[in-house]
């Protein structure tokens, strides 16, 4: 547990040498159709698959020089810290809102009777009613009201999606506010990992915290440059939440000055920015054409006032340029452009890439018609098996969460 890293992403197209994953595990063995909804999921994944796939998208990491870490790994590892177990422990109950007290005790001591791996596995797999042993004989008005739902803590089936969580701007973090309750649990753990791994040591700054209220996800921040970001107003991401990380990133020495804002469609398949939107290279991205001409822009910079200043864009490619200092940039169309196969490619996460490095990208195979688009515009594409990953609605860059990337030159 003793390793320290410095942590670093200055852009979405550094090599990529530090990564935080998840390997999906029991909390999918949780999906039933009648909770699908409501845990945020359209079907139920084969387990023994989607972890073959997994497994296979953390090999092309590291193959490409990518060093690889696990949530379990570090989850477990700030679990053997006696007062950090309970802490954690403490907040977990609470957040799942367990009424009677002498139920809290009986889940606590069993959980406390848990190695720190098995532990571990257990909040984010969930812990079913069934299995926490009964102390007493008669049950209370509280558990025949709850009995429809069989989880007395909730299990985290999202989670193999790490980039929403958290995020690494410049050379600190961003431990996101969840929009949906099913997810938010998913910030608390990446807090307590944040503020007691050795990993994290070196990451002092925090840019934006659960307790601030406001939701913001991974998924819609874009870290274009240096000192420039997007960050999508989406489904997910609302707009006071963006209004204070920018404010934060303007007067606290973060690098970032300014940040366009992309105002995206509130819709089941356009959750988050990444879903329709991704970084290829310098001068290039990938975009669903189905958004490109709803979206609205938006530049924010500092006021004199260390506010916020706001303008409204024109054009995505010209405020792009703008902040970017681009004579010229290429949006290149999902889908090669076709309506039918870009809106069908779009759904099983064809914008949804992960850059390993300038012009270098891990996309799914199963978008041949994009993945050759991009090749005829000159990006190199790594493919990857997605038919059980995709079905929890993300692609690449949504399962991975980068810690470091190498800084590289030919941003102005």
């Amino acid at each position: 547990m003793a390793e320290q890293a410095s942590l670093s992403v200055q852009s979405e197209i550094g090599p990529l040498r530090k990564v935080l994953l998840h390997r999906p595990g029991r909390e999918l063995e949780t999906l039933t159709p009648q909770f699908l909804e409501e845990l945020l999921f359209d079907d139920i994944p084969w387990l023994e698959r989607i972890q073959e796939e997994h497994d296979q998208f953390a090999d092309t990491l590291r193959t490409r020089g990518c060093k690889v870490y696990y949530y379990t790994d570090l989850l477990a590892d700030i679990l053997r810290t006696d007062n950090v177990r309970e802490e954690l422990l403490n907040q977990v109950l609470t957040y799942s809102r367990i009424p009677d007290e002498q139920q809290r005790r009986i889940i606590r001591d069993y959980l406390n009777g848990k190695r720190a791996a098995e532990l571990a596995e257990i909040l984010i797999g969930g812990l079913r009613k069934e299995d926490v042993p009964r102390k007493d004989n008669e049950k209370r008005l509280s558990h025949y009201i709850r009995d429809g739902f069989p989880y007395c803590i909730n299990p985290l089936p999202n989670l193999y999606f790490t980039r929403d969580p958290g995020t690494i701007i410049g050379t600190g973090i961003a431990i996101n506010a969840m929009k949906t309750a099913a997810r938010s649990r998913e910030s608390l753990i990446l807090n307590f990992i944040y503020r007691r791994h050795p990993l994290f040591a070196e990451t002092r700054q925090l840019w934006y915290s659960p307790e601030d209220g406001d939701s913001i996800e991974g998924g819609d921040i874009l870290v274009l440059s240096p000192r420039a970001l997007a960050i999508g107003c989406s489904a997910r991401t609302s707009s006071t939440g963006i209004e204070k990380l920018a404010a934060r990133l303007f007067v606290n020495n973060s690098g970032i000055q300014e940040i366009l804002v992309l105002h995206i469609p509130n819709a089941r398949a356009f959750m988050h920015l990444d879903t329709v939107f991704t970084m290829l290279d310098f001068d290039k991205f990938i975009i669903y054409p189905g958004i490109e001409h709803s979206i609205q822009v938006f530049h924010l910079s500092p006021s004199s006032k260390k506010g916020v200043h706001i303008q409204a864009r024109e054009s995505l490619a010209d405020a792009l340029k703008s902040v970017l200092k681009l004579p010229a940039l290429n949006l290149v169309p999902s889908g090669g452009g076709d309506y039918f196969t870009a809106a069908r490619e779009q759904w099983n996460d064809s914008a949804n890439t992960l850059a390993l490095a300038p012009g270098i990208v891990i996309t799914y195979k199963r978008n041949f018609h994009s993945n050759e688009t991009l090749r005829r515009n000159g990006i190199e594409v790594v493919e990857i098996e997605g038919s059980e990953l995709v079905r929890g609605r993300g692609g690449p860059r949504c399962m991975s969460m980068p810690l470091e990337r190498e800084s590289v030159g030919g941003f102005r």
